[in-house]
């Protein structure tokens, strides 16, 4: 147990997650131990509820194996049925709802199981705050409670969750807290479709099939932000790839050329990387890519735009930063880098602790090079390289 990645976790994020889930199993063992018997009209709606859910995830699922799409989040479905769930069903028929979202935790085999249990713990906390609010046993059809239902169910499930994001690293971007735009428009029509499903359940538990094309299309777009994202990320590192990485900077470097800020670009290589790969094996240099990858983004000044270009090459754009502060950011990096100790497995399937790792940091200022990314990249390169053949583990200016 001492080695679940659970633990890593900073202190307070420690204690949030562990509170969110226990509050979450407390909540449930109420709402199964408060709860009658359920009806055989109860038990109809809940079968064409999780039936008409099943299907659909089952089958979008079938699917994107055959056209071998990426791993899906069906997020949005299971907000959509959990909604339906809070119109039609009682209590103890909500919580088997909840398995909906744990099975796909458990069959997904994520690598982070306690992040997939957190997310799950809030939604239940937010799902049974919403019935709360719209009426424990009997919930209430009126509009406005609704709409204040569906409310409640969107900013407390994603509150508990970007509040534990933030906990866990306080330096994450906005986007990764909170999510995009996209996402908050996806959980809107989520919970509209949901309501409608839960009504037509309660009119007549075979009318919810008539949801399935919708929750379907649902299903499918709610992947649109994940595949786009997919597309912009390094897949080893979760960094900005060398296309988005580029993209971003010279935008960045457009609006600093018109109001006159300083920006400046990092090009950093790790020394005698090829050595980690022949002697320790390469799943070691991939988690020590890895381990790199979260130091930049933690050491480096908020607002920075950390990239991968491939290989064991990473880059950085620091705006507003003049000479001196870009290379204080370069030599605090640096020493970071040296100071990292990262446990991984060697070839021979024993547990390693890679340490003595360096990094050559090469720097361009527009001070100097002007706000055109090509020249930038190509004076950081000979910077680089200079820091290279005076011996690495060095920070040169250009």
């Amino acid at each position: 147990m001492r080695h679940w990645p659970l633990w890593t976790l900073r202190r307070f994020a420690l204690a949030y997650w562990l509170f969110v889930d226990l509050a979450a199993l407390a909540v449930v063992a109420y709402a199964i131990a408060s709860s009658p018997q359920p009806t055989p009209g109860e038990i109809g709606r809940f079968a064409a509820i999780a039936g008409t859910a099943g299907a659909v995830i089952i089958g979008s699922s079938i699917y994107s194996h055959r056209v071998g799409d990426s791993e899906r989040n069906p997020w949005a479905a299971h907000l959509c049925y959990l909604t339906a769930g809070l119109v039609a069903l009682p209590c103890n028929l909500l919580v088997l709802l909840l398995f909906g979202p744990a099975l796909h935790g458990v069959l997904g085999k994520r690598p982070e199981s306690h992040r997939w249990v957190f997310t799950l713990s809030a939604t239940a906390l937010a799902v049974f705050g919403t019935r709360y609010a719209i009426g424990w046993s009997d919930p209430s059809t009126d509009l406005g409670i609704m709409v204040l239902g569906a409310t409640v169910l969107l900013v407390v499930r994603a509150g508990l969750i970007a509040l534990g994001l933030k906990l866990r690293n306080p330096r994450a971007p906005g986007e990764e807290v909170v999510g995009e735009p996209i996402d908050a428009v996806l959980g809107v029509v989520a919970v509209s479709i949901g309501g409608l499903m839960g009504f037509a359940a309660v009119a007549t538990p075979v009318h919810a099939l008539m949801a399935g094309p919708a929750l379907a299309l649902l299903e499918r777009a709610a992947q649109l932000p994940q595949w786009r994202r997919s597309a912009q990320r390094d897949a080893k590192t979760g960094l900005a790839n060398a296309v988005h990485w580029d993209g971003r900077a010279r935008y960045e470097l457009s609006k600093a050329r018109v109001r006159n800020r300083p920006m400046a670009v990092m090009l950093l290589d790790l020394d005698h990387f090829k050595r980690v790969n022949d002697e320790v094996g390469h799943l070691a240099g991939d988690s020590a890519l890895s381990a790199v990858a979260l130091l930049l983004t933690s050491t480096v000044r908020s607002g920075d735009l950390v990239g991968r270009f491939g290989g064991e090459e990473f880059v950085v754009l620091l705006p507003d930063a003049e000479p001196a502060i870009a290379r204080s950011v370069a030599q605090r990096v640096r020493h970071a880098v040296a100071d990292l100790a990262v446990p991984t497995v060697g070839t021979d399937g024993r547990e390693h602790l890679l340490t003595g790792l360096t990094v050559s940091i090469g720097v361009a200022t527009t001070q100097r090079f002007g706000y055109e990314l090509p020249d930038l990249l190509v004076a950081a390169d000979s910077a680089l390289l200079a820091a290279k053949g005076y011996g690495r583990n060095l920070v040169e200016m250009a």
